[in-house]
């Protein structure tokens, strides 16, 4: 998961000259989804790291599920209201959250009020989306983003690496489903004399290397595909659902709502257990292979991962938690129904849409990524998956069925 201002800086100018957008080709279903591709391209323009662009997008989707109800609360509310409460919501988060972008967001709030009819029916829709975004604004008053306090590991006098880790504070935030950051802290990683050690180490070293003999095509790419990490990227995949014929817009207002909050709790989830661990990331170890007390991983000194390294701990996986908990709330919004063909596209495979037949297939993907890129290790990513699946659950429970 990368989380430096260099990798966001990176993908957000690559996805601006080449003028790709974060989705999958779709067509015009409602504001909903609508403003959902429109959030997360001004999230990106904003050149937020990705945990607070999660954060960002859990905010916003919230104020636009709130508003919908608030709506539909008062009786059955006609399209032209729900687009005007729905546009307000986004443009009063946004504003909050993302200020420079002010030209942005109005230009794009202007754009989705056009049709709708000026009256009393407009103006009770625009307050009342105001007034969503800021009832979940002041509940997440006091979800602060502590100031970041890393202390470098080192002696007197002698240099260390200077970059800092990321997000080292952010398991300190307030959870929007989870009754504590630490609710679903994995047990450890496997001990360094285990024979998963040994499985994974020797994994990672042969698929994931900078320059790979065993590595195919077609995993090169997957592993180009998900370097990108921006909410925009799992939003593609919920959007697939959204985008399905017979949708209405309360539905797909929850599902956003679910998917982000999930998301974000998934965030503070896997950073609580990453810092609590500190586990090694694949080059450390790799390059340290003669110091694990096991003779079955040996060192190489020159060895390099496909892609950088992100600076944080590398267990659980954080990619595999965010795909853990989309896929559980995508699961169950469909239900029994058909699950649609699920796909989105990433600026860092230049554009390339990718397409999966299940939601078990998608996250499966998404795993192996982070084994073919060199930055984590299998069983990483089978926890990170199992946490970003109870986390959905938790989600779906909390906000899904509730609402229903």
């Amino acid at each position: 998961m990368k989380t430096s201002n260099r990798f966001s800086l990176s993908c957000i100018a690559l996805a601006l000259a080449t003028g790709i957008v974060l989705a999958a080709p779709e067509a015009r279903a409602d504001a909903i989804t609508d403003w959902n591709l429109k959030a997360g391209e001004l999230i990106a323009e904003s050149k937020l790291g990705t945990p607070p662009a999660v954060r960002a997008m859990a905010i916003v989707q919230t104020a636009a599920h709130e508003a919908v109800q608030a709506l539909e609360q008062r009786g059955p509310a006609q399209p032209a209201a729900l687009d005007a409460a729905i546009a307000a919501a986004h443009r009063a988060a946004l504003l909050k959250l993302l200020p420079a972008q002010q030209a942005a967001i109005d230009a794009a709030f202007q754009a989705a009020l056009t049709g709708v009819p000026e009256g009393a029916a407009k103006a009770a829709a625009l307050a009342a989306g105001e007034q969503a975004a800021a009832t979940v604004l002041a509940r997440r008053a006091d979800d602060v983003i502590a100031p970041e306090t890393y202390r470098p590991h080192t002696t007197a006098g002698a240099y260390v690496p200077t970059a800092a880790p990321a997000a080292t504070q952010w398991a300190l935030r307030k959870p929007w489903l989870m009754a504590s950051t630490a609710q679903f802290r994995p047990a450890p990683p496997p001990a360094l004399t285990s024979e998963t050690w040994v499985r994974d180490f020797n994994e990672v070293k042969t698929l994931g290397a900078k320059v790979s003999a065993r590595r195919s095509a077609e995993q090169t790419e997957i592993a180009r595909f998900w370097e990108f990490s921006l909410p925009s990227i799992y939003h593609g995949v919920a959007r697939s659902v959204a985008l399905q014929p017979g949708r209405d817009v309360a539905r797909n207002a929850r599902l956003f709502a679910t998917v982000a909050q999930a998301m974000d709790d998934a965030m503070i989830s896997v950073f609580e257990a990453k810092y609590h661990y500190n586990f090694w990331r694949p080059v450390t170890a790799i390059r340290n292979g003669d110091i694990d007390a096991n003779e079955a991983t040996e060192r190489d000194p020159s060895w390099a991962p496909l892609i950088d390294s992100p600076l944080h701990a590398e267990y659980p996986s954080a990619h595999s938690i965010l795909a853990g908990a989309v896929g559980a709330v995508v699961r169950a919004d469909v239900g029994k129904g058909a699950m649609p063909v699920l796909a989105t596209s990433s600026p860092t495979a230049k554009g390339a849409t990718r397409r999966w037949g299940s939601v078990e297939e998608f996250m499966r993907e998404v795993a192996s990524a982070r084994v073919y890129e060199g930055i984590h290790f299998r069983h990483s990513t089978e926890v990170g998956l199992r946490m970003g699946q109870q986390i959905g659950d938790l989600a779906v429970e909390k906000l899904m069925q509730s609402s229903q």
